[in-house]
């Protein structure tokens, strides 16, 4: 399945801002910062990774409702997009 370029494109955005933020987690730590702090920054990684997992798949979906025969061609049944989906939820 092709995804649009968008979608591709947010979500590297996203990705990146992810990879910026488990730094910053990892420069806390070496400092000693406060546990709350830490865990704090940690949930808030988490749920821009779900972000960005929810971002493919509703992508995903979006496709398999548009082009469900191509879809299925490609491997990308609505049923197995689905499953992905409740892999993240």
């Amino acid at each position: 399945m092709q995804l649009p370029t968008e979608v591709v494109d947010d979500v590297r955005k996203r990705l990146h801002r992810v990879a910026g933020q488990v730094q910053g987690i990892d420069r806390m730590l070496a400092d000693g910062r406060e546990c709350r702090d830490v865990v704090a920054q940690i949930s808030a990684a988490t749920k821009a990774l779900e972000q960005a997992g929810f971002a493919l798949v509703a992508a995903g979906l979006t496709y398999c409702l548009e082009h469900p025969d191509e879809a299925e061609a490609d491997g990308y049944a609505l049923g197995s997009v689905q499953k992905m989906f409740m892999k993240l939820a």
